[in-house]
């Protein structure tokens, strides 16, 4: 965790005052240079968080949609605790696990493209039977239309086979082929870069701030030696402590400055990101509803007498609600809805 202290460049640094000798017992400036102050903010993996209760209360980017770009911000453990992974790549992972239940129905729909085709094919085959051929009269006039109705049936059963192959289980293929992985790791590669660069910036900053510590432990020191005159430490030595901590205070400030920069255009990139992701999400969702739709469409042409197997999934799929997927799935893979926030000095 960060520590926090505040600084004073006009007090602290330019105060010919530091120069003055002290009355017993008194502090020098040189020693109120770091003020304490009470810690609102939290640095974990490099982005600044607020702590709970701390500053004004952050609002929902997207309020009442459980939108992926306001519940992804923190680092989560992996699943063996040992590293951590970026809520990103929380989001990414999703995408890939979507990918893979989508060719993974279109499987399920090939296989039920074979049982339709073996099914055709015994229907047919039992269409040519000679079984009870010689009946003879009305009798064997319903009889032979009934074998005729099972060389029907089979055509029908064969024509739904084959749309279920050019209109359910061929779009569930083709839907977002192999460049939808290449565009995901176009995504994760530049996310996972300015977060390097994040990194980054914080090295700087902690290196600057422990510059900055020691600078003004110089001058403290100096200071305190010409007070009590156990040094022959002139004012033109203090000076140049003081200058040299002052320095150290400016490139302080320039290293946060650069940081909160660099994490604003992290914050951007992934709400935007991530609002794509969502869209993505949003487009499959709602393609995979159209074509399993057609699938029971198909059934229904092909079998009226067996409707009531396919209703409740015709239920169940009017039912179908991105928005509610999403809300269900960030309720239970949410990694933290704290945003981040700029770094104090």
């Amino acid at each position: 965790m960060m520590m926090e202290a505040s600084f004073d460049t006009e007090e602290s640094f330019d105060d010919p005052s530091c120069l003055a000798p002290q009355p017993p017992g008194s502090v020098s400036p040189a020693k109120r240079q770091i003020r304490e102050v009470k810690e609102t903010k939290i640095t974990i993996n490099c982005v600044t968080f607020p702590l709970p209760g701390e500053g004004p209360e952050q609002q929902l980017l997207k309020p009442n949609e459980w939108s992926y770009c306001d519940y992804f911000w923190t680092d989560k453990k992996d699943p063996q605790g040992t590293t951590s992974v970026a809520g990103f790549e929380v989001l990414l992972q999703k995408q890939l696990k979507g990918k893979q239940m989508q060719k993974e129905m279109a499987e399920f729909i090939h296989e039920r493209i074979k049982i339709e085709e073996e099914y055709a094919k015994n229907l047919s085959k039992l269409s040519l039977s000679p079984l009870a051929a010689q009946e003879e009269g009305t009798l064997g006039e319903a009889w032979t239309q009934l074998k005729k109705s099972l060389h029907d049936e089979a055509e029908v059963h064969l024509k739904f086979s084959n749309k279920l192959h050019s209109e359910v289980e061929k779009p569930l293929l083709t839907f977002r082929g192999d460049n939808f992985k290449k565009d995901l790791k176009k995504y994760d590669h530049h996310i996972a870069d300015l977060r390097k660069q994040l990194a980054s910036r914080y090295a700087s900053v902690e290196k600057a701030r422990k510059a900055l510590a020691d600078r003004q432990k110089d001058l403290e020191v100096k200071t305190q030696q010409l007070e009590i005159k156990l040094s022959n430490k002139t004012e033109e030595d203090i000076k140049k402590a003081r200058r040299k901590s002052t320095q150290a205070g400016d490139d302080l400030m320039r290293c946060v400055d650069l940081y909160n920069q660099t994490q604003s255009k992290w914050f951007e990139e992934m709400v935007t990101t991530s609002m794509e992701l969502e869209k993505l999400e949003v487009d499959r969702i709602e393609w995979i509803q159209q074509h399993l739709r057609q699938y029971t469409t198909l059934r229904h042409e092909t079998d009226m007498f067996n409707q009531s197997t396919v209703e409740p999934v015709d239920q169940l799929l009017q039912s179908v609600d991105p928005a509610k997927d999403r809300e269900l799935w960030v309720k239970e893979h949410k990694t933290g809805e704290v945003r981040p926030v700029d770094m104090d000095i």
